[in-house]
């Protein structure tokens, strides 16, 4: 296959990823139920479609069960434990890695899935719901683009976890993350550590990652992609009143692009993306200032503290 045939394959991808997100908000305004928008899957079509290799070990049945049990659970913690915020978060960290163990897999974007709804205090049965569609959606996807060959056809092979080391791994995550989060947790700021942040923070804290070599990179996405996100909410929908849908338009368009030019593929820059389409306007102008910082402590704290293959 020449070299324009996989450029336009590529961009092909591209227009799929932007379609699903733009399908998604625009359900969500057509119904009037912001549950339905969920950012992660920005982040679960970056990997799964947009990517050449998928960046996790996992099949499409993992795919569809762990994003939905993962998004029950955190509505489940929401509506019946009655527990401080710090406590709730670290619980649904805490149930993530011990069904990913099980499950011999590193689809760590649950994490963002299971968490999100606390930080929202969500406790409506749509988001579960909405996130098992989308993950079916997502997968079907998928399945035809391999059929077709728009992407290669992925291998799923389990990952080989030594259960000592990955109980003493979770563990020391769990504690770390508890740590850090317990000023911003404090201080009513949880936007220090987002959803997807917390993705990132485990994604830097496997040793054998490649992420890890290029950290700059990575902060300056994450904190390009919040400033993408917030400037276009406030100018197009808050100043100027229009849709979001234009708004995640437009937003996808500009990652893409700039996944494009720098060649890295991190699939939770997609999901900090979405986040200022949820967010309450109050927030906007704070939000990539928060997800620099966060990004910039996460990254070198995980770097810093887990050197050794589990």
């Amino acid at each position: 296959m020449n070299t324009y045939s996989l450029k336009f394959i590529r961009i092909e991808r591209y227009i799929f990823g932007i379609l699903m997100a733009l399908i998604m908000v625009f359900a969500a305004e057509f119904s009037g139920e912001q549950e339905i928008i969920f950012p992660e899957i920005c982040a679960l079509t970056i990997g799964s479609w947009i990517s050449e290799q998928q960046p996790w070990a996992v099949n499409k049945r993992r795919i569809f069960f762990l994003m939905s049990f993962a998004a029950l659970f955190g509505v489940l913690v929401v509506r019946y434990v009655n527990i401080p915020l710090i406590f709730q978060v670290c619980l649904c960290f805490a149930f993530t890695g011990f069904i990913l163990t099980l499950f011999k897999t590193n689809f760590i974007p649950i994490i963002s899935a299971c968490i999100l709804p606390v930080y929202l205090g969500t406790k409506s049965w749509v988001y579960p719901v909405s996130v098992s569609v989308m993950a079916l959606i997502i997968i079907f996807a998928q399945y035809l683009m391999e059929k077709f060959r728009l992407r290669p056809v992925n291998k799923f092979i389990p990952c080989e976890f030594n259960i000592k080391n990955q109980i003493i791994k979770w563990s020391k995550l769990l504690f770390v993350f508890g740590l850090i989060a317990m000023i911003p947790f404090k201080t009513h700021q949880i936007y220090f550590l987002a959803p997807p942040l917390i993705v990132m923070f485990t994604e830097f804290a496997n040793p054998k990652s490649k992420v890890r070599k290029k950290p700059f990179y990575i902060i300056g996405l994450m904190t390009f992609a919040a400033f993408t996100g917030c400037f276009l909410r406030y100018i197009l929908n808050i100043t100027l009143g229009l849709s979001l849908s234009l708004c995640t338009f437009l937003a996808c368009t500009v990652l893409f692009i700039a996944l494009g030019k720098v060649k890295i593929n991190f699939p939770p820059a997609g999901a900090i993306l979405l986040i200022p389409m949820i967010l309450d306007k109050s927030l906007l102008l704070s939000f990539p200032f928060e997800v620099f910082t966060g990004a910039l402590i996460l990254s070198f704290v995980s770097i810093f503290l887990f050197k050794n293959p589990s």
